[in-house]
């Protein structure tokens, strides 16, 4: 088996192999911490010498950004190829969010790295990650604005509609594991009910303003 896995990895081109360092190294730090991973755990990992490693990556905080970079350039990615499909702008919401579940199956430490270790990029990297950031919660918000302008989602901030959508998904990691009741995108869909219909039924009685209903 260690002789196929060395000819298979003879056979890598440069960015299969640098993919295989991102998606192992990601893995890792899932497991034991970005801190407590260091490159001679990830080179062990991926099967290489670390001086191999540092061929493809120059430090730990380079590999960081590219799981950073991967993991947001996936989600903006999933969303610029479904707006050519007739999709209105409330269902392109569930799709959203279902992206960001689901990549808890797929990309699990991706999403781990992305949510909870995004102060330890670089200040050269935290840059261009940010913008990035900041573009998918501008897409969240447009497609908030056009339900509202449409008819389908009452007048709201769209800004912080949008912090309420991402505060349901982003965190769902911590507690969800596959195989469990539902599958990601049954989750996606419970979440968005939730978002467009809420959790009140016809016989809650109809409140003058949310502020009746908080303590004094």
């Amino acid at each position: 088996m260690e002789t196929v896995d060395r000819a298979a990895r003879r056979r890598m081109s440069s960015g299969e192999r640098r993919q295989q360092v991102v998606t192992l190294a990601a893995g890792l730090f899932d497991k034991s911490g970005y801190s407590s991973t260091t490159m001679d755990d990830i080179a062990r990992e991926v099967g290489v010498a670390k001086p191999t490693l540092y061929h493809y990556f120059p430090s730990k905080d380079d590999i960081l950004h590219a799981i950073h970079e991967e993991f947001i350039d996936l989600l903006i990615d999933r969303h610029l190829a479904r707006l050519d499909t007739g999709l209105r702008s409330e269902q392109l919401l569930l799709e959203v969010m279902a992206d960001i579940l689901e990549l808890m199956e797929t990309h699990r430490g991706h999403v781990r790295v992305f949510f909870e270790h995004h102060r330890e990029l670089t200040v050269e990297a935290r840059g261009p990650i940010k913008l990035k950031r900041d573009r998918y919660e501008k897409i969240v918000e447009e497609l908030i604005a056009d339900g509202v302008a449409t008819g389908v989602i009452r007048p709201v901030d769209t800004h912080l509609a949008a912090l309420a959508t991402f505060g349901m998904c982003n965190w769902a990691y911590q507690w969800y594991r596959p195989g469990g009741k539902l599958r990601s995108r049954e989750l996606a869909y419970q979440f968005w009910n939730y978002l467009l219909y809420g959790l009140g039924t016809d016989q809650l009685p109809a409140l003058a303003s949310a502020r009746a209903v908080l303590p004094d």
